[in-house]
């Protein structure tokens, strides 16, 4: 039995234990308000006080990649290098002997010159100037946009004043391959041309951001980091082949310099899906080297230059007429080579003839201006218009590249004596590369025209893909119409003076010849011997599967379209051998008259 001598003390203990208890309970209570309830508004507190640190987190920009999936830009890291001037000064290196030695300044800074490739002198100079305005300096750029191996290289010299900041930096792995689609970034990583702008939304990141406080030792104080995650950019796949884009590049460089034009280019589209699978043209732009090419050269000429089509869209007025029931190949009109007609235009055809009792077909094949102006006037005006309109003339494709133009057709109250003749054989209207092969690629596929894409899609970083809104198939001439029009541009390319020069064995080819005249701002009319020459067709004729569009921008040595010739039948060789296109089936077409 206890007595209340040996209660009392208990009491107080028990009392006293209470308190401390309580007084740890409030302690771990107050803890865990400030670690764990409200740390975060403490950490943001911090943060506001100056006492914390912060880092943008970069995401890293999508990659661009041809149809099979190769890289044709992509993203790297890159580095920013940076002194601490207050921190500069000899180091302590084991010697081969393993004992400690000091490495003096001048000795390190000379092994960070030959790394950054600066002078040792440079090197100093930037720790002398930080220090010439601030004594206390803790930071000086030693260089921007070091690459991963000169990084490693300066991180292996150990030198405890060096530090380096990454970022991302937009690479081209084939360089000028593709340049004047895929476009370029600025220094500032902002999309300034080509697909690497107009495709933005897709390839953008969105940069993360990391926040954490330190102490006084510069160790991050643990439960205090707060982040947020980088986005990644989505990857760009287009409808080109980079092989067949580099092979045509190399092409159409060499021709352009065979043939002493200004420049030249390549055009591909598939048939059956309107997919453009080649985009060449020289002069070009590398976007690993956007400052050797002239300004003019740093965007697609094949979008936005715009010429008169020329022949090349006689063959739209031969499937007008067949369409408007008005002619059928073999329909004739007489011609000269030199007409005057009844409204006082005057036309010439490019050789001189007698008068031929020219048939449809003929007409194609000879390439006769005076005649094709006789069959034009077998429709009214307001239904040529009208066809050069449903053919795509006069608005942009459906690419919609950067700066593309839509080209001009003038409404029919416009046209003037010499343009209602002029507009059946492709002057008096201007078109782009892209028009006129979707045109053929209209004629191609039985009537109708596939929407013309250069980008299959776009995946984004979480997986999900996006297609490019397009519009559905468009029928523009019936499929008789198209079949006999395709039938009489392969009579050209087999009865017409190219045909041994663009021939490709064992394939059926139709093609059609386009010498534009020059527009001429200065003068109001045309510039005397400077022609925009081009060649566009399909093969196999029999089953088309590609178009391909040859041009060349004021040749010298051959001014005619036979300069395009060459570069033509290599280009068709090439894009055949590229999709293993099997041989045609039967060896040549049905022969047409050109004459009755």
């Amino acid at each position: 039995m206890s007595t209340r001598a040996t209660r009392s003390p208990r009491r107080r203990t028990v009392i006293a234990l209470g308190v401390v208890l309580a007084i740890l309970v409030a302690f771990i209570v107050r803890l865990v308000d400030i670690q764990v309830v409200n740390a975060h508004d403490h950490v943001a507190n911090s943060m506001s006080l100056g006492l914390g640190a912060s880092r943008t987190l970069y995401g890293t920009r999508g990659s661009i990649v041809d149809e099979t999936g190769v890289v044709l830009a992509g993203s790297i890291l890159l580095y920013d290098g940076a002194l601490d001037p207050s921190n500069v000064g000899p180091v302590e290196r084991e010697d081969a002997g393993g004992k400690e030695a000091q490495v003096p300044w001048e000795e390190t800074s000379a092994e960070i010159a030959g790394i950054t490739g600066q002078t040792p002198e440079e090197i100093r100079q930037i720790v002398s100037d930080a220090k010439t305005v601030n004594p206390d300096s803790q930071w000086a750029l030693l260089k921007r946009g070091l690459t991963t191996e000169q990084y490693r290289a300066l991180a292996d010299l150990d030198l405890p004043f060096l530090s380096f900041t990454p970022h991302p930096a937009r690479t081209y792995p084939d360089g000028a391959v593709g340049g004047n689609l895929v476009g370029f970034v600025g220094s500032d990583g902002d999309a300034l041309a080509g697909l690497e702008k107009t495709e933005n939304d897709c390839l953008s990141t969105k940069d993360g951001h990391e926040a954490y406080s330190v102490g006084k030792d510069g160790v991050v104080i643990p439960g205090t980091l707060r982040s947020q995650p980088a986005t990644d950019g989505g990857t760009l796949q287009l409808t080109i082949n980079r092989d067949l884009e580099w092979y045509l590049q190399q092409l159409i460089a060499e021709e352009v310099q065979n043939q002493a034009a200004q420049r030249g280019t390549v055009f591909v589209v598939e048939v059956a899906t309107g997919k453009v699978r080649a985009a060449a043209e020289y002069p070009t732009v590398d976007p690993n080297n956007v400052d050797a090419s002239e300004p003019d050269d740093r965007g697609s000429r094949i979008f936005t230059t715009v010429f008169e089509p020329g022949s090349t869209f006689k063959a739209i007025t031969a499937a007008t007429l067949l369409e408007e029931g008005a002619a059928t190949p073999l329909t004739t009109q007489v011609a000269s080579s030199s007409e005057t007609f009844p409204n006082g235009a005057r036309i010439n055809d490019a050789f001189t003839h007698p008068a031929y009792n020219y048939t449809l077909a003929g007409a194609l094949i000879d390439s006769s201006n005076v005649a094709l102006s006789k069959f034009g006037t077998m429709v009214s005006p307001e239904v040529r218009h009208d066809y050069l309109a449903r053919f795509g003339v006069g608005k942009p494709t459906d690419i919609g590249f950067l700066g593309e133009e839509p080209g001009e057709l003038h409404p029919v109250s416009e046209w003037d004596n010499q343009t209602l003749y002029t507009t059946t054989f492709g002057q008096a209207f201007t078109v782009t590369v892209p028009q006129v092969a979707s045109a053929y690629q209209t004629i191609a596929n039985g009537g109708i025209r596939m929407p013309l894409t250069l980008v299959e899609g776009c995946t984004k970083a979480d997986g999900t893909v996006e297609a490019p809104e397009l519009p559905g198939p468009e029928r523009i001439v019936s499929e008789a119409t198209a079949d006999t029009t395709a039938l009489m541009i392969e009579n050209v390319a087999v009865q017409g003076g190219l045909s041994k020069v663009i021939a490709v064995p064992g394939y059926r080819i139709a093609a059609k010849t386009g010498t534009a005249q020059k527009y001429d701002p200065a003068t109001g009319g045309y510039k005397a011997g400077v022609y925009y020459t081009s060649m566009v067709g399909f093969a196999p004729a029999d089953d088309p599967e590609y178009v391909v569009m040859v041009t060349l921008d004021e040749p010298t040595r051959v001014t005619s379209s036979a300069a395009t010739a060459p570069a033509f039948q290599k280009a068709m060789t090439q894009v055949l051998k590229t999709y293993r296109v099997m041989p045609s089936s039967s060896a040549e077409p049905e022969l047409l008259p050109k004459y009755q």
